[in-house]
Protein backbone atom coordinates (compact mmCIF):
# COMPACT_ATOMS: atom_id res chain seq x y z
CA UNK A 1 0.00 0.00 0.00
CA UNK A 2 1.09 3.12 -0.77
CA UNK A 3 2.45 6.20 1.84
CA UNK A 4 1.54 9.30 2.34
CA UNK A 5 4.15 12.17 4.04
CA UNK A 6 2.84 15.54 5.34
CA UNK A 7 6.23 17.62 6.26
CA UNK A 8 5.27 20.54 9.15
CA UNK A 9 5.61 23.62 8.97
CA UNK A 10 7.58 24.63 5.37
CA UNK A 11 7.11 27.26 2.89
CA UNK A 12 5.40 29.26 5.58
CA UNK A 13 5.74 32.97 4.87
CA UNK A 14 9.06 32.57 3.46
CA UNK A 15 10.72 30.50 6.23
CA UNK A 16 11.52 26.82 5.27
CA UNK A 17 11.36 27.13 1.65
CA UNK A 18 11.78 24.71 -0.90
CA UNK A 19 10.57 23.60 -4.02
CA UNK A 20 8.73 19.86 -3.30
CA UNK A 21 8.01 19.40 -7.04
CA UNK A 22 12.11 19.32 -7.05
CA UNK A 23 11.75 16.44 -4.17
CA UNK A 24 9.24 14.29 -5.58
CA UNK A 25 11.55 13.73 -8.70
CA UNK A 26 14.92 13.14 -6.71
CA UNK A 27 12.55 10.37 -5.04
CA UNK A 28 11.04 9.54 -8.65
CA UNK A 29 12.24 6.18 -8.26
CA UNK A 30 9.23 5.66 -5.19
CA UNK A 31 6.46 7.00 -7.50
CA UNK A 32 6.25 10.10 -5.17
CA UNK A 33 3.40 12.24 -6.15
CA UNK A 34 3.41 16.14 -5.07
CA UNK A 35 0.60 17.43 -3.97
CA UNK A 36 0.83 21.50 -3.60
CA UNK A 37 3.40 23.68 -1.91
CA UNK A 38 2.45 22.45 1.39
CA UNK A 39 5.25 18.99 1.69
CA UNK A 40 2.33 16.55 0.91
CA UNK A 41 3.55 13.26 -0.92
CA UNK A 42 2.11 10.26 -2.01
CA UNK A 43 4.44 7.69 -2.77
CA UNK A 44 3.10 4.46 -4.76
CA UNK A 45 5.78 2.53 -5.04
CA UNK A 46 6.94 -0.06 -1.74
CA UNK A 47 9.46 2.24 0.70
CA UNK A 48 8.97 1.47 4.51
CA UNK A 49 8.60 4.43 7.09
CA UNK A 50 12.31 4.58 8.59
CA UNK A 51 14.02 4.40 4.33
CA UNK A 52 11.54 7.07 3.38
CA UNK A 53 12.06 9.57 6.61
CA UNK A 54 15.86 8.91 6.09
CA UNK A 55 15.52 9.88 2.56
CA UNK A 56 13.33 12.85 3.03
CA UNK A 57 15.94 13.87 5.64
CA UNK A 58 18.76 13.37 3.53
CA UNK A 59 17.47 15.29 0.94
CA UNK A 60 15.65 18.48 2.63
CA UNK A 61 17.60 21.41 3.12
CA UNK A 62 16.55 21.63 6.49
CA UNK A 63 15.41 19.45 9.34
CA UNK A 64 11.67 19.01 9.74
CA UNK A 65 9.18 17.27 10.86
CA UNK A 66 7.49 14.08 8.63
CA UNK A 67 4.04 12.76 9.87
CA UNK A 68 3.55 9.53 7.80
CA UNK A 69 0.69 7.40 7.45
CA UNK A 70 -0.30 4.30 5.41
CA UNK A 71 -2.79 5.78 2.57
CA UNK A 72 -5.09 3.26 3.90
CA UNK A 73 -5.59 5.29 6.66
CA UNK A 74 -6.51 8.52 4.56
CA UNK A 75 -9.12 6.20 2.39
CA UNK A 76 -10.53 4.65 5.65
CA UNK A 77 -11.36 8.17 6.86
CA UNK A 78 -15.13 8.88 7.36
CA UNK A 79 -15.68 12.32 6.29
CA UNK A 80 -19.02 12.40 4.58
CA UNK A 81 -20.51 12.00 8.01
CA UNK A 82 -18.07 14.31 9.91
CA UNK A 83 -18.58 16.98 7.73
CA UNK A 84 -22.56 16.61 6.76
CA UNK A 85 -23.40 19.14 9.78
CA UNK A 86 -20.61 21.35 9.11
CA UNK A 87 -21.01 24.98 8.96
CA UNK A 88 -20.95 26.01 5.12
CA UNK A 89 -20.51 29.18 3.41
CA UNK A 90 -18.16 31.48 0.95
CA UNK A 91 -15.62 32.36 3.78
CA UNK A 92 -15.62 28.56 5.30
CA UNK A 93 -12.69 26.33 4.62
CA UNK A 94 -12.64 22.49 5.69
CA UNK A 95 -9.40 20.84 6.93
CA UNK A 96 -8.09 17.69 8.21
CA UNK A 97 -4.72 18.52 10.54
CA UNK A 98 -2.66 15.58 11.13
CA UNK A 99 -0.77 14.50 14.67
CA UNK A 100 2.21 13.17 14.62
CA UNK A 101 1.28 10.88 17.45
CA UNK A 102 -1.80 9.88 19.05
CA UNK A 103 -2.41 12.05 21.80
CA UNK A 104 -2.65 11.04 25.44
CA UNK A 105 -6.02 12.71 26.09
CA UNK A 106 -8.14 13.98 23.26
CA UNK A 107 -10.25 16.60 24.04
CA UNK A 108 -14.01 16.45 23.79
CA UNK A 109 -15.09 17.71 20.69
CA UNK A 110 -16.58 19.51 18.94
CA UNK A 111 -14.14 22.51 20.03
CA UNK A 112 -15.52 26.35 19.31
CA UNK A 113 -12.44 28.88 19.24
CA UNK A 114 -12.50 31.64 20.26
CA UNK A 115 -14.52 30.67 22.94
CA UNK A 116 -16.53 33.85 23.32
CA UNK A 117 -17.76 35.98 20.43
CA UNK A 118 -18.08 34.81 16.45
CA UNK A 119 -16.18 31.04 16.11
CA UNK A 120 -12.88 31.65 13.34
CA UNK A 121 -12.27 27.63 14.05
CA UNK A 122 -13.95 24.16 14.50
CA UNK A 123 -12.75 21.06 15.40
CA UNK A 124 -15.82 18.90 14.62
CA UNK A 125 -14.09 15.41 15.55
CA UNK A 126 -10.97 13.09 15.44
CA UNK A 127 -10.49 10.01 14.72
CA UNK A 128 -7.07 7.98 14.57
CA UNK A 129 -4.48 10.48 14.13
CA UNK A 130 -6.79 13.12 12.09
CA UNK A 131 -8.07 16.51 13.26
CA UNK A 132 -11.13 17.68 11.05
CA UNK A 133 -12.74 20.86 11.41
CA UNK A 134 -13.63 24.29 10.41
CA UNK A 135 -11.62 27.61 9.88
CA UNK A 136 -13.22 31.48 8.58
CA UNK A 137 -11.13 32.83 5.90
CA UNK A 138 -9.30 35.59 8.66
CA UNK A 139 -5.85 36.63 9.06
CA UNK A 140 -6.84 35.34 13.15
CA UNK A 141 -7.17 31.99 11.78
CA UNK A 142 -3.82 31.06 12.30
CA UNK A 143 -3.66 31.84 15.75
CA UNK A 144 -5.66 29.48 16.64
CA UNK A 145 -4.36 26.94 14.36
CA UNK A 146 -0.77 27.42 15.91
CA UNK A 147 -2.90 26.17 19.33
CA UNK A 148 -4.40 22.69 18.21
CA UNK A 149 -0.24 21.79 19.24
CA UNK A 150 -0.87 22.74 22.88
CA UNK A 151 -4.21 21.76 22.67
CA UNK A 152 -3.84 17.97 22.15
CA UNK A 153 -0.31 18.12 23.56
CA UNK A 154 1.65 16.89 20.19
CA UNK A 155 2.81 18.37 17.10
CA UNK A 156 -0.46 19.09 14.17
CA UNK A 157 0.35 20.36 10.72
CA UNK A 158 -3.29 21.01 8.80
CA UNK A 159 -4.18 20.53 5.58
CA UNK A 160 -6.98 22.32 3.41
CA UNK A 161 -9.93 19.28 2.40
CA UNK A 162 -8.82 20.17 -1.58
CA UNK A 163 -5.23 18.43 -0.75
CA UNK A 164 -6.65 15.67 1.16
CA UNK A 165 -9.31 15.06 -1.61
CA UNK A 166 -6.32 15.18 -4.31
CA UNK A 167 -4.29 12.26 -2.13
CA UNK A 168 -7.49 10.26 -1.91
CA UNK A 169 -7.81 10.45 -5.28
CA UNK A 170 -4.20 9.81 -6.14
CA UNK A 171 -4.68 6.91 -3.71
CA UNK A 172 -7.41 5.21 -5.41
CA UNK A 173 -6.04 6.01 -9.01
CA UNK A 174 -2.40 4.07 -7.37
CA UNK A 175 -4.97 1.23 -6.27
Amino acid sequence: MALVAFLRGINVGGHRAFHPSILAEQLARYGVVNIGATGTFVIRRPITKTKLRAELARRLPFAAQVMIFEGRELLALDTDTVFRKAPKGADVVRFVSVMARRPRLVPATPIRLPIEGAWLLRILATENRFLFGVYRRQMRVISYLSMLDRLFGVPVTTRNWNTITSVIKVLQDSM
